[in-house]
């Protein structure tokens, strides 16, 4: 099925995330556990979980389990998580798709109107929110601006996760924010193709027509092999669970990977526009 709802981009509270990680920190330290012994534990990073005790990042549902099941916390862990519904910096109806990719082993991303926030650089980024209205007041922009950033720590913390992108060339030739800033976005895109469970395809303007014509789409997968999807608009998004649905969205998606550059190709083409 699926299921969209409409909300501000403002950011919100963190006040129940900072009350999740101390409650979490609490029953850690009850059962004799540190950062690290926990993270082996349990199979997710020291930065992890000091992000989600310092309330700075959500606690996905699979997290909250093992937690929960390694610190016999009595079921006050799956009780503070439920009561979970504001994360800062990010739209409330993005919230569920951003717990899944959290712990996502694929996501695949094709993106036809800016470049997607998992590649953007600081710069890049503030020139979106310069221009973004209703305008931003200063703790809105920077809010936004921090959960960007911490989110892309998605790329670094979760090495195991294969990531797919598929952009189309006329967002680099948009030059958002100017020259300069379009120069440095490029050699952050270059400097992500180098990582091994990261592939960036450009879509060339002179490819034509292609299966993505209806807009931009996410697609992930979960560690227990089920697969989701995600597609946003301009003051709403759509999270779709039936299968039906991704199973169509898998078949554009993938023959978008054929139709565009090989990843060597797409390196070549984005090195061409960093020297223009």
């Amino acid at each position: 099925m699926s299921s969209s709802a409409t909300s501000s981009n403002e950011p919100e509270p963190t006040d129940g995330l900072k009350a999740f990680g101390a409650v979490l920190k609490s029953f850690r330290k009850r059962a004799g556990y540190t950062q690290e012994s926990l993270a082996e534990e349990i199979g997710y990073s020291v930065h992890f979980i000091a992000s989600v005790e310092q309330g700075r990042r959500f606690p996905p549902p699979r997290f909250v389990d093992q937690c929960e099941a390694t610190l016999d916390a009595f079921g006050t862990l799956r009780l503070a998580a439920n009561q979970l519904s504001r994360q800062r910096g990010l739209a409330s109806w993005f919230r569920q798709w951003a717990q899944l990719e959290q712990e996502a082993v694929n996501l695949h991303t094709y993106e036809c109107r800016m470049i997607p926030g998992l590649l953007q650089t600081q710069t890049y980024a503030r020139a979106l929110f310069a221009d973004q209205l209703p305008p931003l007041n200063d703790e809105q922009f920077e809010s936004q601006l921090a959960a960007r950033i911490e989110r892309q720590r998605l790329l670094t913390g979760q090495p195991n996760t294969a990531y797919n992108f598929i952009l189309e060339e006329h967002l680099f030739l948009r030059r958002v924010g100017g020259v300069e800033v379009t120069q440095e976005l490029i050699q952050h895109v270059l400097d992500l193709t180098k990582r091994r469970n990261i592939e960036i395809q450009i879509l060339p303007l002179a490819s034509g027509s292609h299966a993505g014509l209806a807009g931009p789409v996410q697609l992930l997968e979960t560690p227990d092999n089920r697969w989701f999807a995600y597609i946003e608009g301009q003051r709403n998004g759509q999270f779709i669970s039936d299968p039906k649905e991704i199973s169509v969205l898998q078949a554009r998606y993938a023959r978008m990977r054929s139709q565009a550059l090989h990843l060597a190709d797409s390196a070549s083409l984005l090195q061409q526009m960093r020297g223009a």
